[in-house]
């Protein structure tokens, strides 16, 4: 089976610090403002997902969504999350860690992108 989305160990070990100060998490990519498509983590229920979003997969426990019209352009990605030093400029939970998720992506094999048209 082929994910759309992962997580680095990094990113993992910040999502249970956040899990333990916040309970369930939620991440959600949308594009353009703030950090443009840097991937934000919510507590669930803080973002309101409705029709114009779509659930790539889950992280460590966290459902990731994304804008539909962001997904036209990175659908033949895989996106790895992971975490850096530095603030960004966004409402994301780990900001005042001193830290922000940022994605990696690749794109899909032949392969791949078959088993997932399937």
């Amino acid at each position: 089976m082929v994910n759309r989305v992962l997580v680095t160990e990094a990113a993992a070990e910040v999502i249970d610090k956040l899990r333990e100060e916040n309970g369930p998490l939620m991440f959600h990519q949308s594009g353009g403002c703030c950090d443009g498509s840097s991937p934000m983590c919510f507590e669930v229920g803080e973002l309101m997902i409705n029709e114009t979003d779509k659930l790539l997969g889950n992280i460590h426990g966290c459902d990731f969504y994304m804008s539909n019209d962001q997904f036209e352009y990175w659908k033949h990605t895989q996106l790895t999350v992971d975490v850096v030093k530095g603030r960004g400029a966004s409402f994301s939970l780990e900001i005042p860690m001193g830290l922000r998720f940022v994605i990696k992506s690749r794109l899909f094999s032949e392969q791949e992108s078959v088993e997932l048209e399937g």
